[in-house]
């Protein structure tokens, strides 16, 4: 006999009882001839110190003790990368690899040509910088490595619900012990290696262990074994947990299994389409640099710092001859290096990092990265109801017995024939539980929200005991309740008499259906024509048109004759009576809209985003939740086609389907396959689709839309492995949370491609005009190494971590084939880069004469004008369109750190670091020069947002010249 709940469990007498490795084994290999000689479940229950109904002791000491000697519920993960992995991953990068080399010469010819006090200068300063962009970029990826790492622990911490102490509680699977009893039901994923107690109609998927898709039944007799890492696909039991962690065969695969962290999102696949289309112009003007380089000095036209000529034929030593190869080949490299916009895939990492970091804090944890920036791009939100639009607290506030309207203080004049069959249809035919506390406190309801709604108003309302009718009756056969058939039903027999009844609950309209009769409260039972079943239909349209859940109870004795002739199939699911019922009554449950609903709906139609409710409650609740969450609007009205039926929806030919699907507002009485069929319907149209679900059927749904929202409180673990991303508080206002963090991602990588694009495009033709026309380049290897690593890694951060504004909920939104450099950003960088280009060509032929300064002092300038520039553009960067660049910058703190650590560094850069940079100090009047040129990018970009530009992509005006021209070429040829 299984021990009594409160024995002193210990070691001692614990482990001789049973053999760890056995039990192991002999659940891994289904072996039921070993399973009896261990005494079958109940004498594994009782060796493992299991009260089948009570669970173990609700002790934490208890706990440990079992994680001593049975192992912890974890497996071993490899290790996230470490940071060397990233820094040797840097060095992979060609043009690094380059530069290392150039360095390496160049600092070998500088010590053989000027001694190792002076000649380090050039080739280390390359060295050190090269260092520095590695280090930066190493760091960066080495956070998002573990931001993700601390993401994955966090979505793989699955609630398990087991009995402790007598009680039901949710644990974290990692605290599931051997020995522990587990509640299992549709959808959820099974959290250990176990053996079968009880339950009814368990079929569990075990395709991802074997790959069958066939589901596998489990019972007490021939199949009680059940899987660590396998689905419950019907029904609902308990199970009592074996073996944990290593021990488990999911466990030993999950270990051996690297997460590839490798995903692409379509964003970042786009961009490095982009850097590589920037990387070969910036590869052609190089290479062109190099020539025109080369070619200058050996055909003497260079000088080198005193003006004499560098190149003298014969007479140049072969060290001198190298040392400038060198140089203009570093240079060149360099160019590369500035060009390829290595700081593209590393702001959409950033931001994505730092988003879904911000969005783990707003209520959503994203499970697939991509995610992040499609709903930036969503047109159209398919929400529930349940849950999602209400809080989803559900409260009995109507009582119908029949006819007639049942106040909560009236239950005693309920006959008790009709008292005790209410006590049936609530207590066995139920999901949930009633934990009575030892104090004279309230019993604690565990289950669904309707299923812990009807509980606490029968045990609270009408003094229903659980423990005694348990003890009155057995069940014999259950269907479990799934959103299809949207009811569940028990026969069970009573031990007194012998008799037999049947009992189901559901949607009211479904039970009423199955019902020919009723009864009243005095316990008369009257039969239902067709006058007395319209009335029961308008009191359930009443109470739904108050947002009410209608739950309706109906009820047969049946003869043994009538369930054998039931039960002639082979298979152990043998159905319930589902005709002739008696109507016992029905519940009308409230459940309240959620505080913020109607504000965070109004949001997302402002932003363009048309919100879809699918809900399985009928049509009048529908309505009534829609129109107080102002999904229908004031000008509603019936003949509109906004609120329809799933039915209704599933009838419709294909083409009545896309004509009408645009009107749809509310779709009632909708099973997931109606919810697949909208999410088609609307991806065919064009829309970009975001689902919410939360059962294990909605996992085709998630899977078919876009964005897949599972809900993080009442989801299944089917449905949060089918979802993108996972609203953690179940709530609507999250999910339009979750939009406004998508569009933020978009808009931040399009204002930091603004941002480098201008850098790119500024410091390519500067070093192309004047290698072109003076033989020398402006800007030094080191130089553009730090300009890259502003630009880069310091831009990436400062821009890439913008929060989300209002006005991204004002745009429409973002659709599919929208280009990602739009006409106004192309309308800002070319003016930006126009500018900068002309100042300092202006500074490179001019600066000299202008400024009386000498030439490293002019070249120095040209370095300072140029980085003070790239600081003040990027405060233009963080308005695409708005005027008022300074909007919110307080609220950036990161932005603003930058931007100061920034110059502080090209102070350090330009006065302390002479040799290193290769610059000159300059006076306070020159950094006024430097500065009066860079802010003037101010005004330039505040004049150039006046200047309108066409919604058009620039480049469809080319492609459709191209395709006119091929137009009236064709019908030239047809005249002719």
């Amino acid at each position: 006999s299984s021990p009594q709940w409160g024995e002193k469990f210990s070691s001692s007498s614990l482990a001789p009882k049973i053999d760890r490795k056995r039990l192991v084994e002999t659940v891994k290999e289904k072996d039921l001839v070993s399973l009896h000689q261990l005494g079958g479940v109940e004498g594994i229950a009782a060796a493992l110190g299991t009260n089948p109904e009570k669970g173990i002791r609700d002790d934490d000491r208890e706990v440990v003790k079992r994680q001593e000697l049975f192992g912890t519920n974890t497996y071993h993960k490899p290790p996230p990368n470490g940071l060397l992995y990233f820094v040797l991953d840097a060095f992979k990068d060609t043009t690094i690899l380059i530069l290392l080399v150039c360095a390496a010469l160049s600092l070998g010819f500088g010590i053989k040509e000027h001694g190792a006090a002076e000649g380090w200068y050039e080739g280390g300063s390359i060295f050190v910088a090269v260092f520095l962009v590695i280090a930066v970029s190493a760091l960066s990826n080495f956070r998002q490595e573990t931001q993700f790492d601390k993401l994955s622990k966090i979505s793989n911490n699955i609630k398990v619900e087991v009995v402790r102490g007598g009680c039901r509680r949710q644990v974290s699977i990692f605290d599931l012990v051997v020995g522990d009893v587990v509640f299992l039901k549709i959808g959820d994923q099974i959290p250990a290696d176990g053996l079968f107690l009880d339950g009814y109609s368990l079929q569990v998927d075990e395709s991802s262990m074997t790959g069958e898709s066939d589901h596998m039944e489990v019972d007490a007799t021939r199949n009680p074994f059940l899987f660590s890492g396998s689905k419950v696909a019907d029904g609902y039991g308990q199970m009592l947990v074996a073996s944990v962690g290593m021990d488990t065969t999911w466990g030993e695969m999950m270990s051996s299994i690297t997460s590839d962290k490798n995903e692409r999102t379509p964003l970042q696949e786009r961009l490095d389409r982009l850097t590589s289309s920037i990387g070969k112009v910036g590869l052609a003007v190089a290479f062109l640099v190099l020539v025109v380089l080369l070619i200058r000095y050996f055909t003497g036209n260079t000088e080198d710092d005193n003006g004499n000529t560098e190149y003298i034929g014969s007479k140049t030593s072969v060290d001198d001859i190298l040392n400038a190869v060198v140089r203009i080949v570093s240079a060149a490299v360099t160019i590369v290096v500035v060009a390829i916009p290595e700081g593209l895939p590393l702001a959409v990492t950033l931001t994505l990092a730092y988003s879904m970091k911000r969005m783990m804090a707003d209520q959503a944890m994203v499970r697939k990265l991509s995610a992040c920036e499609t709903m930036g791009s969503a047109t159209i939100i398919c929400t529930d109801k349940t849950g999602t639009l209400t809080v989803n607290q559900m409260k009995v506030t109507q009582f119908w017995l029949g006819q007639e309207s049942i106040k909560e203080d009236h239950s005693n004049i309920i006959d008790h024939t009709v008292l005790e069959l209410f006590y049936q249809g609530v207590g066995l035919n139920t999901t949930g539980s009633v934990c009575k506390p030892v104090s004279g406190s309230l019993p604690k309801f565990s289950g669904s929200p309707t299923e812990k709604a009807i509980l606490s108003w029968a045990v609270l309302g009408l003094d229903l005991d659980m423990e005694k009718l348990k003890q009155k009756y057995s069940i014999l056969h259950v269907e479990t309740f799934n959103s299809e058939k949207k009811r569940s039903g028990v026969s069970v027999r009573r031990k007194t008499d012998e008799t037999l009844h049947v009992h189901w609950k559901g949607a009211a309209e479904i039970i009423v259906a199955m019902c020919s009769d009723y009864y009243e409260s005095n316990g008369g039972i009257r039969s239902m024509d067709e006058d007395q079943r319209s009335r029961i239909e308008t009191i359930i349209q009443s109470m739904a048109a108050s947002s009410l859940r209608c739950i309706a109870f109906a009820h047969k004795q049946v003869s043994q004759k009538e369930m054998e002739c039931v039960d002639d199939s082979e298979k152990t699911h043998q159905r319930i009576k589902e005709d002739g019922l008696t109507l016992l009554g029905i519940v009308g449950l409230k459940d309240p809209c959620r505080p913020g609903v109607k504000k965070a709906v109004e949001a997302c139609k402002s932003a363009g985003v048309d919100i879809k409710m699918i809900t399985g409650d009928n049509i009048f609740t529908a309505k009534a939740i829609a129109a107080e969450c102002g999904i229908l609007g004031a000008d509603y009205n019936e003949e509109s086609g906004q609120a329809i039926e799933g039915i209704e929806f599933r009838n419709y030919t294909p083409e009545e389907r896309m004509e009408k699907i645009g009107k749809i507002k509310v779709m009632a009485r909708s099973s997931p396959f109606d919810k697949l069929l909208m999410v088609q319907c609307l991806k065919q149209k064009g829309d970009v689709v975001a689902v919410t679900g939360d059962g294990t059927n909605d996992a085709l749904a998630l899977k078919e839309a876009d964005i897949g929202l599972s809900m993080g409180i009442q989801g299944t673990e089917v449905a949060k492995e089918s979802s993108d991303i996972v609203i953690l508080d179940d709530n609507f206002s999250s999910v339009a949370t979750v939009l406004r963090w998508g569009r933020c991602v978009y808009n931040n990588i399009q204002k930091f491609i603004q941002f480098q694009l201008t850098v790119n495009v500024a410091a390519l033709v500067i070093n192309f005009i004047a290698a072109v026309s003076a033989g020398e380049v402006p800007l030094t290897a080191v130089q553009l190494l730090w300009v890259n690593l502003i630009m880069d890694t310091l831009g990436a951060l400062a821009l890439a971590t913008d929060r989300p504004t209002k006005e991204l909920m004002k745009k429409p939104p973002v659709g599919r084939t929208e280009p990602l450099i739009t006409n106004v950003m192309w309308r800002n960088l070319l003016a930006q880069a126009v500018y900068q280009i002309a100042i300092l060509l202006i500074l490179q032929f001019r600066g000299e004469s202008m400024f009386n300064v000498p030439k490293r002092v002019k070249d120095t300038l040209i370095f300072n004008t140029f980085v003070l520039c790239q600081v003040f553009n990027e405060f233009n960067a963080r308005k695409l369109e708005k005027q008022n660049v300074f909007q919110g910058i307080l609220q950036n703190r990161l932005f603003l750190g930058i931007v100061g650590i920034t110059i502080i560094l090209q102070v350090v850069m330009v006065e302390f670091l002479k040799n290193f940079a290769d610059t000159e100090r300059l006076k306070l009047w020159q950094w006024g020069v430097c500065i009066l040129f860079a802010a003037f990018s101010w005004p330039i970009a505040w004049v150039v947002k006046l200047i309108p530009v066409s919604d058009k992509p620039f480049f469809s005006y080319l492609k459709r010249s191209k395709s006119s021209s091929q137009l009236n070429k064709s019908s030239t040829t047809r005249n002719l």
